[in-house]
C-alpha cells in the first residue's frame, strides 16, 4: 500500500492518465505539495460562482450528480494510486464545499468566507460521525462521505450565523 500524504511520479502519471483521475484529483488543485484539502477547497469555489446562479433544485440535482461521478472517479483514482483516499483526491472537497455554501446562495460575500472556513474545520477536525464514517469507509463512497457530512455541519452552522446576524 503507497504512502496517503506523498504522491510519486508514477502515481502523478497513473492519475493524470484518466478523466476520473483528472476529476479526483480537482482538476490538478489536489497536487499541490501540502495542504491539498484547502487547494481542492479553494479550487472548487470558482465553479461554484457558476452553480449558485441555478434554481436550487437544479442545485441540488448537480451535487448528487457531482456526489455519483465523485464517488466512481475516487474509486477509480484510488486504484490507480493503490491508496484508498489519498490526499491528492480532492473531489470531495469540491461537493462539500458545494454542499456547506448552500446558505451563502443568496447572502453576502462573508457568507462564503465563513462557509469555507467552517467547512474545512470540520473536514480536518472531524467529529463524530465524520470521523467514524472516514474510518469505516473505504473506496470511492468513504472518499466522499466523509466530506458530505462536514458540508452538511458547515450549512448549519452557517444558516445559525447567518440567522444571528439577520441575513
Amino acid at each position: 500500500m503507497s504512502d496517503k500524504k506523498i504522491l510519486t511520479s508514477e502515481q502523478r502519471r497513473r492519475l493524470l492518465a484518466t478523466p476520473a483521475g483528472w476529476l479526483a484529483c480537482g482538476f490538478g488543485s489536489g497536487l499541490a505539495p501540502v495542504a491539498q484539502g484547502t487547494f481542492g477547497s479553494l479550487a472548487a469555489i470558482l465553479p461554484w460562482l457558476l452553480l449558485r446562479s441555478l434554481p436550487l433544485q437544479l442545485y441540488v440535482f448537480g451535487l448528487l450528480v457531482a456526489f455519483v461521478v465523485g464517488v466512481w472517479a475516487c474509486s477509480l483514482a484510488g486504484r490507480a494510486l493503490g491508496v484508498d483516499d489519498h490526499r491528492s483526491l480532492v473531489w470531495d472537497e469540491f461537493v462539500g464545499l458545494w454542499i456547506a455554501l448552500i446558505p451563502a446562495l443568496l447572502a453576502p460575500w462573508w457568507s462564503v468566507v465563513i462557509g469555507f472556513a467552517l467547512f474545512r474545520l470540520f473536514d480536518v477536525w472531524k467529529p463524530w460521525p465524520i470521523g467514524w464514517l472516514d474510518r469505516r469507509l473505504k473506496g470511492g463512497l468513504g472518499v466522499m462521505v466523509d466530506d458530505v457530512v462536514a458540508g452538511l455541519f458547515a450549512a448549519i452552522v452557517l444558516a445559525v450565523v447567518q440567522a444571528l446576524v439577520h441575513v
